[in-house]
């Protein structure tokens, strides 16, 4: 049932998502020795969060030439896609992607556009961007990612988000970030509810105006702001797997998301940085179908509620939904 289902994914980082083997390969083409950040099976190995940011970061790397991400925007929608993945929104960052100078970052996103267009023709996928500062690096170079974005949007990239240690910085300190984008058109998202609480949810919904949380679910801890979430319809870009696999809850029946949903949230699923926690999109369902004994209905309506919390044009968001609605028939 898993594999079949059409999916909407709202929460992906690209470089999160390269394999372990693509980016073994890539070191191995550049003779950089980056061995100390797999273990004995060759996956990625990190002891908590903190430390998988800096794995993290060690592999991204690697990626030092537009082609090397146009050949991870094909790994990674080829992997999405063979999990039944039809849409997704993928968080891009110019600190990775040529060190936030405007004519680089422009170099490396026509390379991934080129990629995500050529997928889309051949795999069925749909691909989006949405540009993310990293927030340890601060508010400062924050600022210069966000005209980057300002600078580029357009069809695809749609969005503006923020991520990295939720312990950095608050997020008004990134206002002047959020207020560019927001003028230029972009939809807003900001990673929150996943090691900061409940009250960095509430931060970043109510002093950055965002349409979505990434992660978000640790204001299932605070009973008041799930019943405003609830009436405001903002969305969680819930990511079950990483959150398990980096330990903030024990297993899957212990992760709130049915609870969120449950009390009227609006709630969708995406995977963050796949390779790393060991899952897909089809483990997701899965493992939630296994957990709270959801049936397709509950996936179906989830997917829908994604597609139309997506931060693409309507024109691409009407063909996602009709992509939807075809298979419900």
């Amino acid at each position: 049932m898993t594999e079949v289902l059409p999916k909407v994914e709202l929460h992906l980082h690209l470089e999160g998502a390269a394999p372990a083997a693509f980016i073994r390969q890539l070191a191995h083409e550049k003779r950089m020795d980056i061995s100390g950040i797999f273990d004995a099976h060759g996956n990625y190995a990190y002891r908590d969060f903190w430390h998988f940011l800096e794995v993290y970061e060690v592999a991204t790397a690697t990626l030092t030439r537009p082609e090397d991400y146009a050949r991870l925007t094909r790994a990674v929608l080829e992997a999405s896609a063979a999990s039944g993945v039809v849409y997704s929104e993928t968080f891009l960052s110019p600190d990775f992607c040529g060190g936030r100078d405007l004519g680089a970052w422009r170099e490396y996103l026509a390379a991934i556009a080129e990629s995500a267009a050529a997928a889309e023709r051949d795999l069925g996928i749909t691909l989006c961007g949405i540009v993310t500062p990293i927030r340890h690096f601060g508010p400062e170079k924050a600022r210069e990612t966000a005209l980057c974005a300002a600078e580029t949007a357009g069809d695809f990239i749609v969005g503006f988000g923020l991520a990295g240690d939720e312990k950095k910085w608050q997020p008004i300190d990134f206002k002047w970030s959020f207020d560019l984008a927001r003028e230029a058109g972009l939809h807003l998202t900001c990673h929150a509810g996943e090691w900061g609480g409940p009250e960095s949810v509430r931060a970043a919904w109510r002093d950055l105006g965002v349409a979505r949380i990434g992660h978000g679910v640790r204001a299932v801890e605070d009973a008041p702001l799930v019943d405003e979430l609830a009436e405001a319809g903002v969305v969680l870009e819930c990511c079950p797997g990483s959150n398990i696999a980096l330990g903030l809850y024990p297993n899957w029946p212990a992760h709130p998301i049915a609870r969120l949903r449950e009390k009227g949230v609006r709630v969708t699923i995406s995977t963050d940085d796949p390779p790393f926690f060991h899952t897909t999109m089809a483990r997701e369902y899965a493992r939630l179908a296994e957990a709270f004994g959801w049936d397709e209905a509950i996936f179906r309506s989830i997917a829908r509620t994604s597609a139309e919390a997506s931060f693409c044009a309507p024109s691409t968001r009407e063909k996602i939904m009709k992509k939807l609605e075809k298979a419900d028939v």
